[in-house]
Formats: structure tokens, C-alpha cells, sequence
């Protein structure tokens, strides 16, 4: 099932979210697997859910929450490029959740297909051998990516393997990726596009067929939701 909800600007739908971050810690009967998106967007998300005047911190059973990573800068993760560090940042080193259960790619290794081996293991040793996280976020690029899985990139296509190393222009660090068979698998999926330089992007994913120039649109949980959550510039071009 898609769904999409549209906002007035970033702050309602950065509070969208977090309630559902929160809906979903809450209502898990066990251990609740979340990853994280890299990019601007969610750091409205993490701010807001570490804010203590936001009335959603303490509300949330942080010891419950494993935090994981859709994508990965190929960089240390002390670095301002890292993914890893901006949740650090602005969500983890503010709310008291176990560093044991903080599970960061290890990107800072010199061969980036050995770092999403390593994490693909880590992947299937947390949460098993048919992995199904119980909550993904996902941003959106003006290009019509998400996570690290660019428009003609082999990752795209990968049906094997659920994590894989991306390789980028030389402008543009190679990444680490979940692939579309482990993003597809989770019980629940929240994609964020907030800004005017997104709304050609998001027009596609909803407006023209599935296809791989555009890989957010291959997103589509096999027995999941999938829940898009749009503000008005971003959803601007959208026949509504």
C-alpha cells in the first residue's frame, strides 16, 4: 500500500514523523529495528525528536530502538559528510539510547564492497536471516534517488545482495547501500521530500511508471506500508 500526506511546510511534517517514529517504538512488541536516511531533510526529524521541549523524547522507549543506516558516505564517521554523524549530532548523543545498539556502517574502511559486506552481516545477524526492519526512512533526490541508489547504477538492479557498495562520480564520495530487496522487506517505510528542488522528482515517482531512472519509485513494500510525506513545495507539481 502508498500513501502519501501532504504539509504546509518542513516543520508539520517533521512532526509527522516523528510521530510515527515514535508510534512504531511504542507499539513493538520486541526490539524495534529502525534505519535511518542520510541528507539535509532529516535533521529536522532528529532535532525535533531529541528537542525536550517537543513532548516527544520522553514519550519514546529509546531502549527499545536499534539504529541502523540506509546509506553511507564512504568516510570516517567523524567526518561532516557522514550520515552516521549528522544523527549523532543531532538524535543519538541526545537521548539515552545504548551505543550497543547504534549499528553504523563501517565506512571508513579503504575498501568500500568490504564495509557493506561487514554490514550486510551485521544486518543478518541483528535481525536474522530473512531481515524485515520494522521501520525504514528514506529521503528523496532532485535526480529521483534514495538512500544511495542512483538513476543507471548497478545497485539499482541488484536483487542478490541487501547491502552493496555504489560507486560515484569524482566529485561525489562512493557510498555504501541498502538494496531494494532489504528496503522492500520492511513492515513499514516513511519517504521524506521537503523542498521546491525535489517537487520534478516527486511528480515522477507518482505520475510516470516504475522504472530505474527513477529508483525511488521502485520502492514498494512486497507486505509493508509505504507512506510518502510531502510538503507543499515539494508536492507542487503533482496533479492533485
Amino acid at each position: 500500500m502508498r500513501e502519501r500526506l501532504i504539509f504546509k511546510d518542513g516543520p508539520e511534517l517533521f512532526r509527522a514523523a516523528a510521530e510515527l517514529f515514535r508510534d512504531a517504538a511504542r507499539s513493538s512488541s520486541g526490539p524495534c529495528r529502525v534505519a535511518l536516511s542520510g541528507g539535509r531533510t532529516p535533521i529536522g526529524l532528529f532535532s525535533l525528536l531529541s528537542d525536550p521541549s517537543s513532548g516527544l523524547r520522553e514519550s519514546i522507549p529509546w531502549e527499545k530502538i536499534h539504529f541502523f543506516w540506509s546509506d553511507e558516505r564512504c568516510v570516517p564517521p567523524d567526518s561532516p559528510e557522514s550520515n552516521y554523524r549528522s544523527a549523532l549530532d543531532a538524535l543519538l548523543s541526545r537521548v539515552p539510547v545504548s551505543p550497543d545498539r547504534i549499528h553504523r556502517v563501517e565506512a571508513e574502511l579503504p575498501d568500500p564492497a568490504e564495509s557493506a559486506r561487514r554490514y550486510e552481516a551485521t544486518v543478518l545477524r541483528e535481525l536474522g536471516a530473512r531481515p524485515r526492519f520494522d521501520l525504514i526512512f528514506l529521503g528523496l533526490g532532485p535526480d529521483g534517488h534514495t538512500a544511495s541508489l542512483f538513476p543507471g547504477s548497478p545497485a539499482v538492479r541488484e536483487q542478490r545482495r541487501l547491502v552493496v557498495p555504489v560507486a560515484v562520480d569524482q566529485k561525489t564520495r562512493n557510498r555504501v547501500t541498502f538494496t531494494l530487496p532489504l528496503i522492500n522487506a520492511a513492515a513499514k517505510i516513511v519517504c521524506l521530500a521537503s523542498g521546491a528542488d525535489k517537487a520534478d522528482a516527486v511528480r515522477r515517482v507518482f505520475e510516470e511508471p516504475p522504472s530505474e531512472s527513477v529508483p525511488a519509485g521502485l520502492v514498494r513494500p512486497a507486505d509493508g506500508e509505504l507512506l510518502w510525506l510531502l510538503d507543499r513545495p515539494a508536492a507542487s507539481r503533482l496533479k492533485i
